[in-house]
């Protein structure tokens, strides 16, 4: 079996294989009453302890947690008896089990301590071997005194768990030897010893990621989860931090809860809250539903983050000493000591409401943390903020965001002791709100805080720095609220704007700001910036050059701030000039026409038949006008695994061999490197001539398609939308992303007798949002009532 505390060297560890035979007493018995108490079901509690799902989350848990102190107890008597009064041996608990915190799904990890006796190998198959029979799940070793200090020196997961070892059955004195002899060693390596902790726990982060920021988060091992509690107490068992506090033992007991919740439903150990599961394990905490059990374990996954980090921190101090702690001034009533920043003596909290933020902002400034004495003291006596804020305030939020990264840590601290919520009462509403969204890295406050930050490199590029700050800062406010967040994050960018002390003036910046977030990124993605009407609409929505550039430097650190799915280069570059024409007709110029065909362009179309031009990620067709020929092409990229991601058609020319089309793609790669443009070229000649059977060769590749399982998927939806061209109608279509997406739909169109004139697509995560510009046979906007029905009902069928 595997074995945890680095055992299994030498004869001191001459434990049998599983099913080998193990010679006197009753084995069904043994085997029986360790699995009975080990993996029994909930007892029946009294009632202040009984608890059910959906009469309160307390009860719940109280409940999981007696059945955990019950299920240690009882396995602790049945490990004594098979132990029994046997001298010079100790049966020691480490692990889950040795903190009293068993799950269903957890492993009995245990320790056989021996003063050197002989028959050790005997003593071990009468314990190990019921507990391997009843099914359990057993790390286990044996060791002398002198082979458990010996592995501690050199294994950092054995000393982890000798450390913290607890006592089953034989002789307590041996086990209270080895522990103290451990503990020792532990101390005087320190130095040592926590540099390493400190590398393996940033390896577990690196693999596991920050579990307040996942969809589906792994409980143990993830940034915030129930190791890096082990972490803190192990590093307060070396004396060189203090042991985790009241708030961390609470977040611990409910990832604890949580952990055990969904081993108790799922019926195996697995610590990886996936989503399909998290309903059922809301419901058997007694919690509303799957939003507000990730709301709880945000929660606690921030508090025990938040101590790990500054445990690290006094680990970093004891490990690289300084010496004499550098003491200097900061700001009005602030100062550095010991890298941390604190108040300076005489500070006079209670009597300066703004000292919360002057600190704050010298403290994000200066890319030192707040020590936690003085966010605790900040919130114990700091007064409530004058309204509306008086400037030094408003100011000292402005550079607070300013210091852009750095001020992410300290809006945390002041976060985990309320004084947030305390300034900002609108805060509460999306404090650690899940976005249950994979296109999102974060929760709304802290996506909020990140935008902000990487807002702050943009600040030389707009006019107003603060109104981008703050806009950045409130433009997802409103998803706290019910209802099109944008809108009503408008209302209340405008009330917290008035709070602030901003002027009218500002305040109606700040709300259009908000307002009117999404409609850069979504208008250069989604509509077709050739189109005179694109640019009029988007300029007339703005009507400020000021809200102009605050919205494209928010554009850039809200898709940054969300994830890598969700800004891209390409994206990049149509808002950059979106912006551009906008910013044109606001100062005057006319509206931009479509561009005419490039010399080089036109010198594709003397080819005749169709010619192709692949250069990079740009490919050109130019080919006889023909229906359906934007969605073939689009079949052909979808073949080479290229995504598409813009598309426009150009015809010109009504000569004898009728009008020439130039199809315009920009196509990435689904994954690797792209396609051989060779090959890709000679593919696109074969389905301008008619040898390629693109619909077989999707159909065949769709086949092999396999949706993960589990991930909800929400219905898609068609969208007729009549004011976004003058010349055309927009179908917009949003739905699940599969290969082949842009041909299927393309076809369905083509099917009702409508050209494609221009189409742009966006995938966000597994979702796409493509939108086609569309003429009928006339080249005339779609006004049929029955035929946009019945186009509606077709492209729906082919993409759910």
């Amino acid at each position: 079996m595997t074995n945890t505390l680095g055992g299994g060297h030498g004869p001191a560890e001459a434990t049998p294989r599983p099913g080998s035979a193990v010679q006197g007493g009753d084995r069904a018995q043994q085997v029986s009453a360790v699995r009975d108490a080990a993996q029994a079901g909930p007892a029946v509690q009294d009632g202040a302890q009984a608890g059910t799902a959906g009469q309160g989350g307390g009860s719940a848990r109280v409940r999981l947690r007696a059945e955990r102190a019950r299920r240690a107890g009882e396995l602790d008597r049945r490990l004594a008896r098979l132990v029994g009064a046997e001298p010079d041996v100790a049966l020691v608990a480490v692990g889950s089990h040795g903190r009293e915190e068993l799950t269903p799904g957890g492993d009995v990890d245990l320790v056989l301590l021996h003063r050197g006796r002989p028959d050790i190998a005997a003593l071990a198959e009468r314990v190990w071997y019921p507990i391997w029979d009843s099914g359990l799940r057993l790390d286990h070793s044996v060791r002398t005194p002198a082979q458990a200090r010996e592995v501690a020196r050199e294994d950092l997961k054995a000393v982890l768990g000798l450390i913290s070892a607890r006592h089953v059955a034989g002789d307590p004195d041996l086990t209270r030897e080895v522990r103290e002899t451990v503990l020792a060693g532990w101390r005087s390596d320190a130095r040592r010893r926590l540099p390493e902790l400190r590398e393996m726990t940033r390896a577990r982060w690196s693999d596991s990621g920050e579990l307040a920021f996942l969809l589906e988060p792994d409980l143990k091992e993830s940034r915030g989860g129930l190791r890096d509690v082990h972490a803190i107490q192990a590093v307060a068992a070396a004396w060189v931090a203090p042991a985790p506090s009241a708030r961390v033992k609470d977040a611990y007991a409910l990832l604890l809860d949580v952990r055990h919740a969904l081993h108790e439903t799922t019926g195996r150990a697995a610590d990886r809250l996936v989503l399909q599961e998290q309903g059922a394990v809301a419901e058997a905490l007694g919690l509303l539903d799957a939003e507000a059990l990730l709301r709880t374990v945000v929660e606690a996954a921030r508090t025990v983050t938040f101590a790990v980090d500054h445990m690290w921190r006094s680990v970093d101090r004891f490990c690289s000493p300084s010496g004499r702690p550098v003491r200097r001034p900061l700001a009005d009533g602030v100062v550095e000591h010991d890298s941390e920043v604190v108040l300076a003596r005489g500070a006079d909290a209670g009597g300066d409401p703004t000292l919360v933020l002057r600190a704050a902002a010298a403290a994000a400034q200066a890319g030192l943390p707040l020590a936690i004495s003085t966010v605790e003291r900040l919130a114990r006596e700091t007064p409530p903020m004058p309204v509306p804020w008086p400037a030094e305030a408003r100011d000292a939020l402005v550079t607070l965001l300013g210091a852009g990264p750095p001020a992410i840590g300290v809006w945390e601290a002041l976060d985990q002791v309320g004084l947030i919520e305390r300034l900002m009462p609108d805060w509460e509403r999306v404090r650690n709100r899940p976005q249950r969204n994979p296109v999102h890295t974060f929760t709304v406050d802290r996506h909020l805080v990140e935008t902000a930050a990487r807002a702050a490199a943009h600040t030389r590029d707009v006019a107003r720095p603060d109104l981008l700050l703050v806009g950045a800062l409130l433009h997802d406010i409103g998803k706290g609220w019910p209802g099109d967040h944008a809108r009503t994050g408008a209302v209340m960018a405008r009330d917290l704007g008035e709070r602030l002390g901003f002027d009218t003036g500002d305040v109606r910046v700040l709300e259009a700001v908000v307002r009117h977030h999404l409609l850069l990124p979504e208008t250069a993605t989604r509509r077709d910036l050739d189109d005179p009407v694109t640019i009029e609409t988007v300029a007339e929505t703005v009507g400020d050059p000021v809200v102009l550039e605050t919205l494209a430097a928010l554009a850039v650190a809200d898709g940054q701030a969300t994830g890598p799915a969700a800004w891209s280069p390409w994206k990049a570059g149509l808002v950059a000039e979106l912006t551009r024409r906008v910013a044109a007709v606001l100062a005057g110029a006319p509206p931009p026409v479509a561009p005419e065909p490039t010399p080089e362009q036109l010198a594709l179309a003397r080819h005749g038949g169709g010619s192709v031009r692949v250069v990079g990620s740009r490919i050109t067709v130019v080919a006889p006008d023909r229906p359906g020929l934007l969605w073939q092409a689009a079949g052909v990229l979808a073949l080479h695994r290229l995504a598409v991601r813009g598309a426009r058609t150009v015809s010109w020319g009504r000569g004898a061999e009728g009008p020439t089309a130039l199809l315009e793609f920009l196509a990435v790669p689904e994954y690797g490197s792209g396609p051989d443009p060779a090959a890709l070229e000679v593919d696109l000649r074969r389905v301008l001539a008619g040898r390629l059977d693109v619909e077989k060769r999707l159909e065949r590749r769709a086949r092999s398609y396999r949706p993960r399982k589990g991930v909800p998927v929400p219905p898609p939806r068609v969208t007729m939308i009549d004011d976004a061209s003058a010349t055309a109608t927009v179908v917009e279509v949003r739905a699940h992303d599969r290969p082949g997406l842009l041909w299927r739909v393309g076809h369905v169109l083509g099917t009702f007798g409508l050209q494609v004139r221009a189409a742009r697509v966006e995938t966000l995560g597994a979702e796409a949002v493509d939108v086609f510009y569309v003429v009928d046979a006339e080249g005339r906007p779609v006004t049929d009532e029955d035929l946009r029905a019945s186009v509606r009902a077709g492209v729906l069928d082919v993409v759910r």
